[in-house]
């Protein structure tokens, strides 16, 4: 007998196993990361870019010491299809294409699971603007990184005030009141 599947059916396949793989992937999802039980995932987005670090002196620092400080992220937001949705920078920002923004702060972060990529976070929201999808966003969460830390090679007073520009992809997702 030949089974034949028709695009309804690949669809709640392919449904199937996002749901499926989401709640694996909920399971590894340190508790402190969690979203609280009144708020609702609204949307996730993969973000590709850059992590941005500038040199600098480490304040009362005696010898003088340097390192690289984290300055601000830089990267374009995009849906599971691959279409740019909107940007993150600093802030840190979050800025749909409709031109809604949510500007947020860390709450807590875990190391995750690879130790050469930037940590994982959750953040709530300091404030919104605009009418768009993300006037409503109450916390995010900074999942699955890969890249993005800090040069390896240290900075000293040669390179003081010089950037590095790290890539890195992450997964944001974004939580709204119940």
């Amino acid at each position: 007998m030949t089974h034949t599947l028709t695009s309804a059916h690949r669809a709640l396949a392919a449904a199937g196993l996002l749901l499926t793989t989401g709640l694996l992937h909920a399971a590894a999802l340190p508790e402190a990361l969690k979203a609280t039980a009144s708020q609702q995932q609204t949307m996730e987005l993969q973000a590709t870019g850059v992590q941005i670090y500038e040199c600098k002196a480490v304040k009362d620092a005696q010898p003088a010491r340097f390192e690289w400080a984290f300055k601000a992220p830089e990267a374009e937001l995009f849906d599971a299809q691959g279409r740019s949705m909107g940007k993150h920078y600093a802030g840190p920002s979050w800025e749909f294409q409709d031109g809604s923004k949510v500007v947020g702060e860390v709450r807590a972060r875990d190391a995750g699971p690879d130790a050469k990529a930037i940590p994982w976070l959750l953040l709530s929201a300091k404030s919104n603007s605009g009418s768009g999808v993300f006037a409503k966003t109450v916390a995010i969460q900074r999942i699955d990184t890969v890249g993005g830390q800090a040069p390896a090679e240290g900075c000293g007073a040669e390179t003081l005030g010089r950037e590095a520009r790290i890539s890195y992809r992450a997964a944001y997702r974004f939580f709204e009141t119940k």
